[in-house]
């Protein structure tokens, strides 16, 4: 298989019908019944400040994690994540073709689920990867997965991963990596900043890049991470001057 990248999910999800249409479950969805379990023990207090957020989310998702059904088909992960690198993605109106890359070639981190193939099926949930929920014995949801990430994107074929999330989840994989000796590529998007041109990352514009960069890799079919540079849409170019053998930089609005 080659190359496999990964993209963090986003925080707001949506239930919607295909196509494309649930293709199977999660892979490790038996240690995310244990974290469904263990926010089911919550209550709403508690769950609000793992949470940190208002308290219409907390009590929707409260409630939504009290009758959470893992047995439910649910949407595919890939179009039922509600984000900005997922309106650049667009799954949703992918070819055939594309969507087989992406079946292949991607894998979205979950602090719920761990790690998702795009057309695994998912129930809304919420839970971060950062986010500071002992369970299982281990302190945090980083030590609760452990390897486990890597080792199911190592089965199933994966040689190198091309990481294109954030670092809250990317950090859920990188150290595995390293110590198991496969290779990671960071890609970074950055713009010069108006006052001063130094170099700088938006979240907002870094999220569109990210999902548009995974978009442009299953339009080109993308297998060998040497053709990863090519990457030219919405105004970036390479800058090898600033990029390694596991970092790519790509720099917009330079001529």
């Amino acid at each position: 298989m080659g190359i496999m990248l990964i993209l963090s999910p986003a925080k707001r999800m949506d239930e919607v019908e295909g196509p494309p249409y649930v293709e199977g479950e999660p892979r490790l969805l038996d240690k995310t019944a244990l974290l469904a379990e263990r926010l089911r023990e919550m209550n709403l207090a508690e769950c609000q400040g793992l949470w940190g957020c208002s308290d219409r989310l907390a009590r929707l998702n409260y409630e939504r994690h009290q009758t959470l059904d893992l047995t439910h088909a649910g949407t595919p992960a890939a179009v039922s994540f509600v984000g900005i690198a997922y309106l650049h993605l667009a799954a949703g109106v992918m070819s055939d073709g594309e969507l087989d890359y992406l079946r292949s070639h991607l894998r979205i981190l979950s602090g719920f689920y761990g790690v998702l193939r795009p057309l695994d099926g998912v129930v809304p949930y919420r839970l971060e990867m950062g986010q500071r929920l002992s369970v299982g014995g281990a302190r945090d949801l980083y030590g609760f997965w452990g390897a486990d990430l890597l080792d199911a994107m190592v089965d199933e074929g994966a040689t190198a991963i091309v990481n294109v999330a954030s670092e809250e989840y990317a950090k859920a994989v990188t150290p595995y990596a390293a110590a198991r000796g496969v290779p990671v590529i960071s890609c970074v998007f950055v713009a010069p900043r108006e006052k001063d041109g130094r170099l700088v990352q938006r979240s907002t514009e870094a999220k569109a890049a990210r999902g548009t960069f995974v978009r442009w890799c299953a339009e080109n079919d993308i297998e060998d991470a040497r053709d990863l540079s090519a990457f030219s849409e919405r105004g970036y170019g390479y800058e090898e001057s600033l990029s390694s053998s596991n970092l790519l930089t790509f720099v917009r609005g330079r001529a």
